[in-house]
């Protein structure tokens, strides 16, 4: 699909849509619980409908309702207390990384006879140590770097070690998977762990299903080194009955950064100001840009003002930097945004495609290891760019057309539906001025 857009400024109000980052664990958890849930989800994605088919193909019942999802959970046998072992089921997992590395240590912890597929970027972003751990614990994880990958073997509770510089979807995977286990459990994370955030999110998730993680932190004996210990135990997952899905930071941040481009406040609704979401600290960010930023209850609007670089970590937030990168390359100064090195194993390699494709709408932007360098100015050019099959790259550059002097061509506009099928749609609403057509 190619998106043409005119510049126009955006202004106004539009909902959140839901977090996609929860409803993975939600459904995971509803499915693996000891009754039906209901869950409310006001939107779905292509990643969300990635986890409910694969929740299902291990026999959860998952029907549409009005307002979510109605979840029935994954049967249970009778004989050996435990979830049953699926013989030759399939997951395929499309396009989602979450749902990848969330299932692989879940069906290790049913003891399924599992093929796990999906698309062939997915096969190309690594999923070791998490694959060591799981060999090590019992599993079997038979995978060449294309898929089907295939496991086998039930997983032993025990301690599992992890770095902190791997993915935290490893640390939340393994977490979903131990109440399933017999006995107690513990997750050892060596050095500073990225993406904290979402492993607080997946601890919050758990919490909803009564399972209780206990967190320590501690120095290693070189008295150097920070660990920390997550542990729980075996007890399974209790349903609530109902939850809800927040809404979501990591797409309400592209509103909001249109807000500081644009001319007049943009509003997003439905979010919560004190969520265990890192990206909220979008409004954070673009404070530090000079933004005017405000606070309302379940609400946050941006308006613009002198925006001026400064520098950052992307440490927590890696989400964030291809619209942040659009504000700074709107700024007065140079913005420098560091520790960037897992946007490599993104959709894309985000670190790239977000340098070219903001350098094709008349960007200053270069890398330099593991950061971007932005030297901003006042409006780009326009152009034609290619979201590289990455949803946060086809958005940034709708949001960059913002501040262009001329249109904005997205070619493979449809990437957004991984995690945003209505953008466009939300896009006009902003008095956005966007045409979508065959390529």
């Amino acid at each position: 699909m190619l998106a043409r857009i005119e510049p126009h400024p955006l202004s106004g109000s539009v909902p959140a849509i839901a977090s996609k980052s929860m409803a993975h664990r939600l459904i995971i958890a509803a499915a693996l619980s000891s009754g039906t849930t209901h869950i409310v989800c006001n939107t779905s994605c292509d990643d969300i409908d990635a986890t409910i088919r694969c929740m299902a193909a291990l026999g959860s019942r998952i029907v549409t309702v009005e307002d979510g999802y109605e979840v029935h959970p994954v049967p249970k046998s009778i004989e050996l207390g435990i979830l049953k072992a699926f013989q030759g089921v399939t997951l395929d997992c499309g396009e989602s990384g979450s749902t990848m590395r969330f299932m692989l240590p879940v069906v290790c912890a049913l003891g399924a006879d599992a093929k796990l597929t999906g698309s062939k970027r997915l096969a190309e972003r690594p999923l070791a140590p998490l694959t060591e751990q799981l060999l090590a614990a019992g599993s079997t994880v038979e995978f060449s770097g294309e898929f089907p990958l295939t496991v086998s073997g039930r997983l032993r509770p025990g301690r599992f070690v992890l770095p902190g510089n791997v993915s935290s979807q490893f640390i939340s995977g393994l977490l979903l998977a131990f109440p399933l286990l017999p006995g107690t459990c513990e997750i050892e994370v060596h050095g500073r762990i990225e993406s904290r955030p979402y492993i607080n999110l997946t601890v919050q998730a758990l919490k909803m299903f009564g399972v209780d993680v206990a967190i320590d932190r501690f120095v290693a004996p070189n008295g150097v080194d920070e660990i920390t210990r997550f542990t729980t135990s075996g007890s399974g997952y209790r349903s609530p009955g109902e939850v809800k899905v927040e809404g979501d930071w990591s797409n309400a941040a592209f509103w909001l950064c249109a807000g500081a481009l644009g001319t007049d406040p943009v509003k997003v609704t439905g979010i919560s100001l004190t969520s265990a979401q890192g990206d909220r600290n979008v409004l954070a960010a673009l404070s530090r840009f000079g933004a005017r930023t405000k606070r309302a209850s379940e609400a946050a609007i941006v308006q613009p003002d002198n925006l001026h670089a400064f520098s950052m970590s992307a440490q927590d937030i890696p989400d964030l930097v291809p619209v942040i990168s659009a504000v700074a390359a709107c700024c007065e100064g140079t913005t420098v945004i560091r520790d960037c090195a897992r946007l490599r194993i993104k959709e894309s390699d985000r670190l790239a495609t977000t340098a070219s494709e903001l350098n094709a709408l008349g960007a200053i932007v270069s890398i330099d290891h593991d950061s971007l360098i932005i030297h901003g100015q006042s409006q780009l050019m326009g152009g034609e760019v290619d979201s590289h099959n990455d949803h946060r790259i086809a958005m940034m550059a709708a949001i960059a057309a913002v501040r262009c002097t001329g249109p904005v061509l997205i070619h493979g506009a449809e990437a957004v539906n991984k995690s945003y099928p209505d953008f466009f749609e939300h896009y006009k609403q902003l008095g956005g001025c966007v045409e979508l057509g065959e390529e």
